[in-house]
């Protein structure tokens, strides 16, 4: 092969079946749809310190190989921060921005990062992605490059490029051949699933009709209240609301085939949502959002509703997003997530290094007390 590595500022003159030829079964996220409709939606750009340096290697002109990557001004939006590392930076005289960042924007959603066609010398494409990304970041003086929400198998070929892995944690579920939601619950300790059924029944009780509506099934109604929700949510807890209203639209028009939504209405008016995506057998629950409070009703269309539908439909992952210790009484355990990184500066090189270790051990150590913690019987 004579690969050929080039940086692209938009993914527009990339050929969309190419492109996701390179994405594999699972993570809906870094097909170019989503990708793209980020960009075209001004949701990623100058504007919003997300700017598009996409690394692509090529063998002629067939596309072999591909890392999404963005320069950013900022930590935000990112869900493995690191903003103390930025402050020790500013502290030592060093500018942390700009920087580099692998990952499907605003989306903490584990997925390859390494975007590699089949039959090909992958160590050669994955080396060639990580030239290509240290390139630019000579380019734009980027301090630092970041691969974030690695499988595990992406961290360690990460590592073996040169860069230092850190881990993190989030809560997923994963089907364990469960026959029906209530075949799941009996795992439950009695007092946990007790509370499952009361949490349930109490939003059986408040007379909504919930739906579980597939995104081609939305008509417009669904689809402005979808924008509502998110953006209102984001409001309530202080957050701006990354995703533009064009973004939906993008989303309708080319990715609705991706979208779960779980929607409670009363006569017909949505109440609340939330807004998630399939590929293959795994689940991503992404938004969510409400115009009145019902309780429990967050719950119910975060987890309840997706684990029975993960287990009606055979899906075997479900991640639920970021943080909330609230999603392991539903029964989505803690589990390591995965990134690496490199740093230009020895100095603050070396700090970083020195303190991934410990901190490392901090998240295993937190993960065992919370595994302890779960609603599952012991054995």
């Amino acid at each position: 092969m004579d690969l050929r590595i080039e940086l692209r500022g938009s993914l527009a003159d990339i050929d969309p079946e190419a492109w996701d030829a390179l994405t594999g079964d699972h993570d809906p996220f870094v097909e170019h749809a989503f990708l793209r409709g980020l960009e075209t939606s001004q949701s990623v750009g100058e504007e919003a310190g997300w700017v598009p340096v996409h690394v692509t290697v090529w063998d002629g002109e067939r596309l072999i190989g591909a890392l999404p990557l963005y320069a950013k001004d900022n930590s935000w939006g990112e869900f493995i921060f690191d903003f103390a590392w930025a402050r020790a930076a500013g502290q030592a005289g060093v500018h942390y921005y700009p920087k580099l960042v692998s990952m499907a924007p605003f989306t903490p959603a584990t997925g390859r990062r390494f975007l590699l066609a089949e039959g090909v010398d992958e160590a050669a494409v994955r080396a060639g992605l990580i030239a290509g990304a240290r390139a630019a970041a000579d380019e734009i003086g980027a301090s630092s490059i970041h691969l974030l929400f690695l499988t595990d198998a992406e961290r360690q070929q990460a590592v073996d490029l040169g860069l230092r892995p850190r881990l993190s944690v989030q809560f997923h579920w994963e089907n364990e051949g469960y026959a029906s939601f209530d075949d799941y619950l009996r795992r439950f300790r009695s007092r946990k699933r007790k509370q499952v059924a009361k949490e349930r029944r109490s939003v059986a009780d408040a007379g909504l009709d919930i739906r579980l509506l597939e995104g081609p099934e939305l008509g417009d109604v669904e689809w402005r209240a979808v924008v509502r929700f998110y953006r209102a949510n984001c409001h309530a807890h202080g957050s701006y609301p990354y995703l533009t209203p064009r973004f939906f639209e993008e989303l309708r028009e080319t990715h609705a085939h991706r979208v779960l939504v779980a929607m409670a209405f009363v006569d017909d008016v949505p109440q609340a949502a939330s807004i998630n995506f399939t590929k293959g057998d795994h689940l991503y629950g992404r938004y969510w959002g409400c115009s009145d409070h019902f309780e429990h009703l967050h719950f119910e269309l975060c987890y309840y509703r997706l684990i029975e539908h993960a287990i009606e439909r055979g899906i075997t992952h479900f991640e639920a997003g970021a943080q909330g210790f609230h999603k392991l009484q539903r029964g989505l355990l803690p589990t390591e997530i995965h990134s690496a990184h490199w740093i230009r500066d020895p100095s603050l090189a070396r700090a970083v290094n020195a303190f991934l270790p410990s901190e490392a051990m901090s998240v295993k150590a937190e993960i065992a007390h919370l595994t302890e913690r779960s609603p599952f019987h012991r054995s």
